[in-house]
């Protein structure tokens, strides 16, 4: 009679295959999860009852949740693809279109702006755009793998146009076609009514092949040299870019722009928070690695750099920067009493850049010139202005010394941006961005969500 030591039997025939190579990670994971949905449904289905086919198979003869290998698609967390690359893909993307056809590249792009697994894009059917009752575009596509149908993702304007698009092609190719029977991405092949979709290994092909012939990709990468930690641009392996990993830079993108947990569950459709949390993970080690190259460049109020050289932080040093300073105006303070207080008892009313407890770096260059920027018209506005005493016009007019202290620091840190080279300056760039879409100021204040990073700037809505 068959029993758990077959199961037992079974599960290490599959482990030893997949570690001899006969079969892939994803063989050994499918195989044991589409078992276990055969065994239970013919359970449901209750064909192991007395006078049906299977009555006295055993009880034990089933697989159960922890018998089921790990999902090669959640063990990828990481294979992201960096910034640089991204916006060479969709700059080419013309050159797709002219090795292919409008339909892949269109699949592509789609798979680029939501996320979605490739099989769930090539299979959308004809109506799969939607919209919220306050009019926003919403993606409704079928989780295949998780056996989820009629999922909603909300989708920008931009990528509801090319699904608009897309819908006007196959509406043209197929006009007789019932609109609940057609599909987004037909067939060329045997497919005379439009109702069978074009295949994933259809457009992975055309995928490679493109990629294939496309320039060098360079991206900035830290390396050691004699001990010392230099950047430098290499080349990027363009095995590394197919279809799937669109899906780990979508939600790898969103975890570093700081999206909660929950809601990134939400959009991945992950059904265990467990595989979301591996961005997390990823997101948090990519951040450390930026705030150690910001740190390299941090300025004290007079415009003097702090750190000559590049430290690596230890645990405990992070956790102590996170406790020993709160974030302020164009910098953080190191005042106990402000700290304490989070940021919200500043002894001299945030005259930052005139207090001996403040820090500023090169992330904060952009808010220091926007600074700089608005003290110089509110003087101009405050002396061109006559219903006012002047006592309020003195208590409101941006001080020369403030000016000048804010020139200066805005100053130096341009010119130790152009002191570095090419690479270096790319990389603590790339950090810069990263920080800043990181973070998070507790004053009190209005607070504006960073957006995510812009791939494909010539595109709006």
């Amino acid at each position: 009679m068959l029993g758990r030591v077959d199961i037992t039997a079974f599960l290490g025939r599959l482990s030893f295959l997949n570690e001899r190579g006969d079969i892939s990670d994803c063989t050994q994971y499918m195989t044991v999860r589409d078992t276990r949905r055969v065994l239970t449904r013919l359970r449901t289905l209750g064909l192991t009852k007395p006078g049906q086919p299977l009555h006295g198979l055993a009880d034990d003869f089933a697989l159960r949740q922890e018998d089921i290998p790990d999902d090669p698609e959640d063990s990828e967390v990481g294979r992201d693809l960096p910034a640089e690359v991204m916006r060479q893909l969709c700059a080419n993307l013309d050159a797709l279109e002219a090795v292919s056809s409008t339909d892949v590249r269109t699949a592509v792009e789609l798979l680029i702006d939501t996320g979605r697994r490739p099989n769930e894009i090539c299979t959308l059917p004809w109506q799969c755009l939607d919209r919220e009752s306050d009019g926003s575009p919403v993606l409704v596509y079928d989780n295949t793998k998780n056996l989820r149908h009629a999922r909603r993702l909300p989708i920008p304007g931009a990528t509801a146009a090319l699904i608009l698009k897309q819908q006007e092609r196959a509406r043209a190719r197929f006009p007789d076609t019932p609109a609940d029977k057609l599909k987004l991405f037909p067939a060329t092949l045997a497919n005379p009514h439009g109702t069978k979709a074009t295949t994933y290994e259809w457009v992975s092909a055309q995928h490679r092949a493109w990629v294939k012939n496309l320039p060098d990709f360079l991206v900035p990468t830290v390396i050691v040299e004699d001990g010392n930690r230099v950047t430098t641009m290499l080349l990027f392996d363009k095995n590394k870019i197919y279809p799937y990993t669109y899906r780990h830079t979508y939600a790898q993108r969103h975890a570093d722009a700081g999206v909660p947990q929950d809601v990134l569950q939400s959009l991945m459709d992950h059904r265990q928070a467990s595989t979301t949390q591996r961005y997390y993970r990823v997101g948090e080690k990519r951040r450390r690695e930026a705030v150690e190259r910001v740190t390299s460049m941090q300025f004290d109020r007079h415009g003097s750099r702090i750190w000559r050289q590049a430290k690596t932080l230890l645990d405990s040093e992070h956790a102590r920067r996170a406790i020993g300073s709160v974030q302020v105006p164009y910098g953080t303070c190191t005042e106990p009493s402000n700290v304490a207080a989070g940021g919200h008892d500043c002894p001299v009313r945030f005259r930052c850049v005139g207090c001996g407890h403040f820090r500023t770096d090169v992330s904060y260059l952009p808010d220091l010139e926007a600074y700089l920027a608005d003290l110089l018209r509110n003087r101009e506005r405050l002396a061109a202005f006559a219903n006012a005493d002047p006592w309020a016009k003195a208590e409101a007019t941006p001080s020369d010394d403030e000016i000048a202290r804010v020139r200066r620091l805005v100053q130096r840190v341009r010119q130790d941006l152009d002191d570095l080279t090419d690479e270096d300056r790319a990389q603590i760039r790339e950090a810069v961005a990263l920080v800043r879409r990181s973070r998070g100021v507790s004053l009190g204040m209005p607070r504006v969500r960073q957006p995510l990073p812009d791939l494909r700037p010539e595109r709006t809505g």
